[in-house]
């Protein structure tokens, strides 16, 4: 065990934040540490690393075990390039290096005993060297900076011009070149795109120490953590596993917990209803019975009715009106600012009831694109026409659609003026605002509370083309699990930008990568982009090679056969899902059909046995049938 918390309290004004919290990791444990957002993860944290004082309570680490922390927000003061801050974590090798140099240098003017003892040093110096991956320190560097996604021409720009996200990012790489013990991180992955995110999966995955973690992304957890350890209601609990096995032993011990509550509530009502009649009769005997239950009944202890998942936020989305068939229809957009070409000849289309995750690395344009499409940005080429009867409604991660001066209760009341009082109230206790809360002013409230408030403004729109812009953005995982139900159970259309690969594998039926200035369709969810993400880059390639070496008409010609063959990927996939269906069917009544030859009544009647085995042998002959044709949709 290299880290243990030992009932950690912590109480403000406010109330109490951390009860009697106890965890341990071990020597190579990957942990994380999930909770609502003010359940006090980042709290624990800043308990840990001396930033706050916990009211009781202790916590070790192992004798001699290295520890480091990373801070949601870093602010590195340093004249130096940032290549040079991240080599200087390894600053003792670079002094053995220039030791062993200044030895060599040595060396070829000594003799005898003094040759000796410099080549002994030498020869300890090189090992240690050796032992520290001396060789390799620079190229570690150099694939760490790469990792965290900073380019090469990047490398030599002064810590002090980086924004709050690009620091945070050098702070990291920092503390991972560093290597310590154990690591404590809090949302590592807030300012990273998903190469990067997926670098920093597989880096911390082969990452020799312990690693704790504070995160919101779902997915990374699933990839990194063997432990989880909740903070609900200021107690903690751990659970073996990652964040999946996490929530399904979560909501069985929930379910649990639910059923003894309810059997205990029908046992006190029994009992109540018992005393309540022995009372009725009014006999001595009857009320001793009576007493004597009712002391029972006082003595049991009463189990408190557990918290639902869902009671927090309720999101209800539904458009007011229908759309037609054809949503969007996106032709030869481009856009440039200045030097910085981000993309060109764009070419996509919704159709009614389609849900498309836009995705790609920082800086591709991604969010250009939905500002093109809700017009507030002018694209340099290309045409944008909306669909018969298409209502747009734009969440916006900058929020720029809220009005800093206005109070939250204003923002709602002057959208929705139809709205009265307890509409507007009830509308906002759904988001969590209750009570004086709704009288805050939007410029004083956290990315998550303005996020809130966007996504009530948006379920009262009544769009049916939703266009959402990093939606789970600053929500916690709670918060991010009703978002995913209310737009899985949306008939409406959706277009959204997230970096959120839980989310989008959850929600997403199509995916487009923005990648090298030019969009890919995948035609299904983001384990089916990840499988088939290398296959249809080389096809892309290929055609865009094909069409640079032809015609203006054979360009036509693709398009068209790019149309026909997404209509033929379509109708593939809508096959395989009947035939899955079928072959599901039909195992379901070969299972019917096994469990009747069991009994004793079909048995011993040989016209029902006959016609069963008949049965069964043409269900056989089908599903060979059907699998073939699984095997070649497949």
């Amino acid at each position: 065990m290299i880290f243990s918390c030992n009932n950690i309290c912590k109480s403000y004004v406010t109330g109490t934040v951390l009860d009697n919290v106890s965890f341990h990791v071990n020597e190579h444990d990957k942990v994380a540490i999930v909770g609502i957002n003010g359940a006090g993860k980042s709290t624990l944290l800043r308990i840990i690393f001396g930033e706050e004082a916990q009211d009781s309570g202790e916590f070790f680490f192992s004798k001699g075990a290295t520890k480091g922390y990373l801070a949601q927000h870093q602010d590195i003061k340093s004249e130096d390039t940032i290549y040079n801050v991240l080599l200087s974590v390894k600053e003792d090798i670079l002094n053995l290096e220039n030791r062993m140099r200044s030895l060599e240098e040595e060396m070829k003017h000594a003799e005898g005993e003094k040759l000796a003892s410099i080549m002994k040093a030498y020869t300890n110096a090189t090992h240690e060297f050796e032992a520290g991956n001396g060789y390799a320190v620079k190229s570690e560097v150099t694939g760490v900076l790469k990792g965290l996604g900073f380019s090469e021409d990047e490398f030599d720009k002064k810590v002090n011009t980086l924004s709050g996200g690009q620091k945070t990012r050098v702070f990291l790489g920092r503390l991972l070149l560093s290597s310590p013990d154990i690591i404590f991180l809090d949302e590592p992955t807030n300012h990273l795109d998903m190469s990067s995110i997926m670098w920093l999966e597989n880096y911390l995955l082969n990452y020799k120490g312990a690693v704790v973690i504070v995160a919101h992304d779902r997915y990374f957890l699933d990839k990194v953590v063997n432990k989880v350890v909740e903070l609900e209601n200021t107690h903690a609990e751990s659970y073996a596993g990652n964040y999946s096995d996490y929530a399904v032993k979560k909501k069985a011990k929930r379910e649990a917990m639910m059923k003894a509550y309810l059997n205990q509530q029908r046992e006190i009502k029994h009992q109540e209803a018992v005393i309540e009649k022995l009372k009725s009769f009014n006999r001595e005997k009857s009320i001793k019975r009576a007493e004597s239950r009712e002391k029972m009944l006082d003595k049991i202890e009463r189990l408190e009715k557990p918290a639902e998942i869902n009671d927090s936020m309720r999101i209800s989305l539904e458009p007011y009106t229908v759309s037609g068939n054809d949503v969007l229809t996106v032709k030869g957009l481009a856009k440039s600012f200045g030097d910085n070409h981000l993309f060109k000849d764009l070419n996509f289309d919704l159709k009614r009831g389609d849900h498309v995750a836009i995705i790609g690395d920082n800086g591709t344009g991604k969010t250009t694109i939905l500002k093109i499409i809700t017009g507030s940005l002018a694209a340099d080429e290309g045409e944008i026409t909306l669909g018969s009867k298409v209502e747009i409604g734009y969440y916006d991660q900058e929020h720029q659609v809220l009005s800093p001066e206005k109070t939250i209760f204003e923002e709602m009341a002057d959208a929705y003026p139809y709205l009265d009082n307890t509409q507007i109230r009830n509308i906002l206790a759904a988001f969590l605002f209750t009570g004086d809360d709704v009288y805050k002013q939007i410029k004083s409230l956290s990315g998550g509370e303005r996020g809130r408030v966007s996504l009530a403004k948006l379920m009262l729109s009544e769009s049916n083309l939703l266009i959402l812009d990093e939606p789970t953005n600053h929500l916690d995982i709670t918060s991010k699990e009703i978002l995913e139900d209310a737009i899985n159970n949306y008939t409406g259309t959706v277009l959204y930008v997230s970096h959120d690969r839980y989310f989008i594998n959850k929600t997403a039926s199509t995916i487009l990568d923005l990648t090298d200035g030019s969009m890919i369709k995948y035609i299904g969810n983001y384990d089916y982009y990840l499988e088939k993400k290398d296959t249809l880059e080389n096809v892309y390639i290929q055609k865009e090679t094909a069409t640079v070496s032809s015609s203006s008409d054979s360009g036509k010609d693709d398009w068209k056969s790019q149309k026909e063959e997404q209509a033929r990927i379509r109708k593939n996939a809508n096959d395989l899902k009947k035939v899955e269906n079928e072959i599901d069917l039909l195992e379901k009544r070969q299972a019917e059909i096994d469990d009747l030859l069991t009994k004793e009544d079909i048995y011993t009647n040989v016209g029902e046995l006959v016609k069963l085995n008949k049965e069964k042998e043409e269900i056989d002959e089908k599903l060979m049938v059907l699998m073939e044709k699984w095997e070649a949709l497949s």
